[in-house]
This record gives C-alpha cells, structure tokens and sequence, in this order.
C-alpha cells in the first residue's frame, strides 16, 4: 500500500467568537437578553445605558396635602381605579399580583398544629406529613414509620387516620383506591355501588367497561353509570392543587396592533435597555500603551454587543411583517385561519439563511389581538389539500375532531374511523392512524372508552 502527501484547497465557514455571540444573542428572549446585558455592563467598564434612571428622590414632595394623603389610603386599600402603566408609554398595565399560595405540607402542617397537643404526637405527625408526596400519597408504610419514628405501630395508624381527614380529602392515601374511598367517606357517598366500584372494579372502570361491571354485580348498567359518574368527580391527585411551580410570566417579544385599519408592529424593549459606549473611554490619546490596548478591546466589545443587539431587532422587526403578511387571515379573524407557511419561505424573501429565522423566533412570544402566542406557532406544514385547492393544517383539522367528538351521541361514540369518514365528506383525506394522533393529543379517550349509558 502506497502513502502520499497531497495538497488541497477548501472553503470552511468557521465562526469566530464573536460571531457565535451575535447568534446566540439572536435567539435570546426578552429577559434572556435583559440578563446578559446587566452582566456585560458590570464587565464593561465602557459601556452605559443610554437612559440613565430619573432621580425619584427629586421628584418626591416634601409634604404630602390631604388630597395626596386620600388618593395614597385609596391605593393601599384597594379602593383606587387608576391605572399604572410602565414608564416607557407602551400601554402595559402592572396590577397587584395575588399572594402566593402555601405549598402541600405547609397547609397539612398548619392542620397538625391545630389538632395535635403532644409532643409526641406532633413528631409522628410532622414525619408522615414529610413523607406525603406532591400528588397527596404517603410513600411509605406504617410499619416503617413506626420503625423509624420508634414508636408503637397503632399509635402511628391512629395519627395517619387523623391525617386522612385533613383537606384536601384524599390525603395521605397510600393507592388511588384508598385516595378515593377518602374522598367518597368524607361526601358520605362510601356506599352501594360507589364502594363496591372504588374497592372492586377500578380497572374495569379505567377501561368503561361498566357492561361487565353490571353483569358481575347483577345489576342495571344504569345504576353503575351513575356510580361511575360519581366517582370521576373525585380528584386522584388531591395534592396536585398545592403545586410549588412558580407562574411564570410571559413577556411578549414582539407586538402587533391593528391602527387605522392596519397592523403595526413593534419589538418590545421596554424590557431591554439601550447601551452606548462612554464618553470617558472615547479618547484614549492620553493612556499609556497597556491601558490604551485595554480600552480598546473593551469598547470593541461594546460596539460588537450594541451592533449585535440592534441586529436582532431588526431581524425580529423583518420576520415578524413577514408573519403578519402571510398570516393576515389569523390577525383578521382568529387561529382557526391559520395558513400553512414555512422558514424557508420568509428566509427566501428576506434574502437570509433558514436557520437564522429559526433562531430569531426561538423561545420568543407575539402579542396579538386573540392574545399571546409563541412565534414558532406561526410556521405550520401543509397537512392536505382539498380538492378546491384549499390547504388545511393540523390545527385546523384538530378543531373539527374536537367539534365532532363535542356534538357526538355520548351513547353512541364516533370511532376514528368514522371521524376519518367524515373529515373525507368535507374534503380531508387523511389516514385513520392519523386522527387517532390528534384524538389523544386532544386529550379525548378511544369510543369505546368515551361510550356512557342512559
């Protein structure tokens, strides 16, 4: 075998650093770019923010008059109508938020507090209450709590029993059996068939098999649709309501207003301040050479950062009119309109590469007359035609599943088949598998599942 050296000439994009900067900065949202301009500014000695904040203290009354003092009582009560908008005139009202409410434990221990008077008491209770998840199970068994704790096993068992009658109703339960025995005990339903379901039939239950749970019990499967009934009002995670997620608030990128018969666009950034690089760093003659090379890369930086923000508005701005053209039927009259487009067709029009339009909608939001929604919304594939040349997308055809499924004959459910049937009457070819698809995703069960008895 014969080795050689050969020499060959390639081109190769490689992105330098500060390339890669611009493009993560593209795909940052709102407070993601808030963030990673609060961090440059505190490394960047070049840099400030082209608004400097008011000075409150100068605009602050020495005295307050008794007007003043009544239009300050109505605001701490509650009593004012006025509204306040952000500084920046865009029309967005901040209201008082509602107090975050106590986490699962936090409640049942309040509970343990005000009914237990021991020590002891308290300690065992303090300890099942711990070992409760976030659904309202106990994870553990009596048994071992009482190992645990040191302490008698019925002793535990009594404390756990209290416990179970804490609210939410349902705690503390060791399986969904029990969790809903809880929950019927405490409405004074843990009767007939309700008990006798709950305790004996609950997979059959899951399944809608109430004709076989009606012959095994000889018994009308009337009678057993209403118990069935009863018993789906119940809450199989009770604990799920206390959940400790935080509410995220969504801070919409991009705004679309209809003005005069018109949609205006504009790219958020109250949220977003503006930079500009100091006059005390515009003149480096006088700086020694270390110095001088120091400030330079500094305000470089700066610059590149600045230029690289206003890229991304600007790219925002221009996919965005490109949205707002091809999905002007959505603005009109709602997400039932939505037409089907891709990125590869703004990214043709505005002359860029398909992934840079990815990245600028990416974790990004738009306000719109039917409300916020995310950008990426905007780009759905074509599903089918009709053969009117009609195109029709997912979300559309979701919208008549759900509409056949709402208005169909609850004793008589339609099957996917014919739901595909019937989507082919109105010119929507699609498979059988596929409306199956958007059934679950719509979060409606199978026909035979969904079938109740009058």
């Amino acid at each position: 075998m014969k080795q050689d050296l050969s020499l060959s000439i390639k081109q190769k994009m490689i992105m330098t650093p500060r390339m890669q900067q611009a493009v993560k900065i593209l795909q940052m949202s709102s407070q993601e770019l808030h963030e990673t301009i609060e961090q440059e500014y505190n490394e960047n000695p070049t840099l400030e923010f082209a608004e400097p904040a008011p000075d409150i203290s100068a605009d602050t009354p020495e005295k307050l008059n008794a007007e003043d003092i009544k239009k300050l009582a109505e605001f701490l009560e509650g009593g004012s109508t006025a509204h306040h908008t952000a500084a920046s005139g865009e029309g967005y009202d901040f209201k008082r938020l509602p107090a975050p409410c106590k986490d699962l434990a936090d409640n049942l221990y309040e509970q343990a507090g005000m009914t237990f008077s021991s020590e002891q008491e308290h300690r065992i209770a303090d300890y099942i209450i711990g070992c409760i998840d976030e659904k309202g199970y106990l994870t553990i068994s009596a048994e071992e709590i009482a190992a645990l704790t040191k302490t008698e096993l019925q002793s535990v068992k009594n404390i756990l029993s209290i416990i179970q009658t804490f609210e939410p109703a349902g705690i503390g339960a060791r399986d969904l059996s029990e969790c809903l025995r809880l929950q019927a005990c405490s409405l004074g339903l843990y009767n007939g068939l309700v008990a006798v379901i709950i305790d004996k039939y609950l997979h059959n239950l899951a399944k809608n098999q109430l004709k076989l749970i009606a012959e095994k019990e000889n018994c009308p499967i009337i009678d057993v649709q209403n118990a069935a009934d009863t018993i789906k009002q119940f809450d199989p995670k009770p604990g799920a309501a206390y959940g400790n997620e935080e509410i995220e608030h969504i801070i919409p990128d991009v705004t679309v207003r209809k003005i005069d018969d018109k949609y205006i666009i504009f790219v958020n950034e109250y949220t977003v301040p503006s930079l500009r690089i100091s006059d005390l760093y515009r003149n480096t003659h006088s700086m020694d050479k270390q110095t001088k090379k120091y400030v330079e890369q500094r305000v470089n930086s700066a610059i590149w950062l600045i230029n690289s923000i206003e890229q991304r508005r600007q790219t925002l701005y221009n996919v965005a009119s490109q949205i707002v053209f091809h999905q002007k039927t959505f603005f009109d009259k709602g997400s039932s309109y939505l037409r089907p487009l891709s990125m590869k067709t703004i990214a043709e029009i505005l002359n860029i590469h398909e992934s840079t339009v990815s990245r600028a909608i990416a974790n990004k939001y738009m306000e719109t007359p039917h409300g916020i929604i995310g950008i990426r919304k905007f780009f759905t594939a074509n599903v089918v035609s009709k053969p009117t040349g009609e195109e029709v997308i997912a979300i559309q055809i979701k919208q008549l599943i759900k509409d056949f499924i709402d208005n169909e004959d609850i004793t008589k459910p339609l099957s996917d088949q014919k739901i595909c049937d019937l989507l082919k009457k109105q010119g929507i070819d699609i498979s059988r598998r596929t409306v199956m698809k958007y059934r679950e995703q719509l979060g409606y069960q199978s026909s035979p599942s969904r079938k109740q008895y009058k």
